[in-house]
C-alpha cells in the first residue's frame, strides 16, 4: 500500500489522530460515492478531497474507538455515531455548509480520541471543591484538534472543547 505525503496541518491531524496515513489512491470518503447518497451533505463530502480526507480519518478513529470499546459500549457508541451523521447531514441548513461539515467532523473525531484515549493525554490536573463534603475533580487534557478535556466530578464526566 502506498503512502500520500502529508505536510503541515494535515500531518498534525493524522498525528494527533494516532492513525496511519492513507493509500495515495485513497482520494474519496470512506463511503461509496456511486452509491445513492441520501443527503446534499454526502455528495458534497464526495465533491471535497478535503472534506473527504476527514471522513477517511473519521472512518478510522471510529474504527478506533469501537476496538477498544467494551461489549456494552459497542451498540450505544454506534448509535451515537447514527446520530452524529444525522447531525453533520443537518449541516445543510448552515449558511456556511463546508465550515459546518468540518467542524462537525473535527469536533466528533476529538471527542472520540479523548474519551476512548486513542491519543494520550497531554496532561492532567485535580481540583479540590471545598464544601460539604468537600469533592475532589479530576481532568485529563489531550492534544487533540479542537483541544478536549474529560473532567470527572461526582461520579460523572463531561468532555469539553477548548473555547477561546
Amino acid at each position: 500500500m502506498g503512502v500520500r505525503n502529508q505536510t503541515g496541518a494535515a500531518s498534525l491531524a493524522m498525528l494527533l489522530a494516532g492513525t496511519p496515513c492513507v493509500a495515495a489512491t485513497d482520494a474519496g470518503p470512506s463511503f461509496d460515492c456511486a452509491k445513492k447518497l441520501t443527503s446534499s451533505v454526502e455528495r458534497r463530502i464526495c465533491a471535497d478531497p478535503k472534506l473527504a480526507a476527514l471522513d477517511r480519518q473519521m472512518a478510522d478513529v471510529y474504527a478506533a474507538a469501537t476496538a477498544k470499546a467494551s461489549a456494552a459500549d459497542t451498540e450505544a457508541l454506534a448509535a451515537l455515531q447514527r446520530g452524529w451523521i444525522k447531525g453533520r447531514n443537518g449541516c445543510w441548513k448552515s449558511a456556511d455548509v463546508p465550515a459546518c461539515v468540518e467542524s462537525s467532523y473535527r469536533q466528533r473525531i476529538a471527542e472520540l480520541q479523548a474519551r476512548y484515549e486513542l491519543i494520550a493525554p497531554v496532561g492532567s490536573a485535580r481540583y479540590e471543591c471545598p464544601g460539604p463534603p468537600p469533592r475532589e475533580a479530576s481532568a485529563a487534557f489531550f492534544a487533540t484538534d479542537p483541544p478536549t478535556a474529560i473532567v470527572d466530578f461526582a461520579g460523572a464526566s463531561q468532555l469539553m472543547f477548548a473555547a477561546p
